[in-house]
């Protein structure tokens, strides 16, 4: 039943916040491409890999980010801007909070699927793999970007959301690797014992 809610509410956020938003319009689809490509894989998926409802609601969370993200575009996102004046940052650092999920929360499903699915389940390695499946993702995601800034030319400032910051794809990428560190290190076990429980009762 929550799970049914979680996907309701995301279709209701998405179509609000995509009839008209504060980003133009070209904007709004590429940041809100990741969930309209993995939304559909988790449905169709998820009767077999049967993700845990926690990761699932990180997901949502995630979600939520990448549409506030969409909506305002990054570098415009309030939010942003109560933290930059919060902090005296010189810069609206709501990018850096998507990179950071782009990392912990693919983090979680991927191990996940891992644990259910592969030899890695006991293994030592799987964090590692974990990690570094997500760096690789985070990194082809950036080689996007730069795809997308080719062939859009200056249409493509607002998707970039670089805001004059020369290591700006750098920084991502470290945003991205610390979310995937993280999860490992904050949820691992925690996972291991909430999937062996959820299995145990099935």
């Amino acid at each position: 039943m929550e799970n049914r809610l979680l996907l309701l509410a995301l279709i209701v956020l998405e179509i609000a916040l995509g009839i008209s938003p504060q980003a133009d319009r070209a904007t709004w689809a590429m940041e809100n491409a990741p969930i309209f490509i993995i939304l559909p894989l988790v449905i169709y998926f998820q009767p077999r890999l049967k993700l845990s409802a926690w990761t699932l609601r990180f997901m949502f969370l995630h979600a939520l980010v990448l549409m506030l993200g969409g909506y305002y575009t990054y570098a415009k996102v309030p939010l942003g801007f109560w933290i930059q004046d919060l902090f005296g940052l010189a810069r609206n650092h709501y990018d850096r909070l998507g990179h950071f999920f782009q990392g912990f929360v693919p983090a979680l499903v991927f191990r996940e699927i891992l644990f259910k699915k592969s030899l890695l389940r006991k293994s030592k390695l799987l964090s590692l793999v974990t990690v570094s499946f997500c760096l690789a993702f985070s990194a082809i995601y950036e080689l996007m970007e730069w795809l997308a800034a080719v062939i859009m030319g200056q249409g493509a400032d607002a998707f970039l959301g670089t805001q004059g910051d020369m290591w700006d794809t750098q920084s991502d990428m470290l945003m991205a690797l610390i979310g995937a560190i993280l999860a490992m290190l904050i949820f691992a076990r925690w996972q291991d014992r909430n999937i062996e429980k959820t299995e145990s009762s099935l």
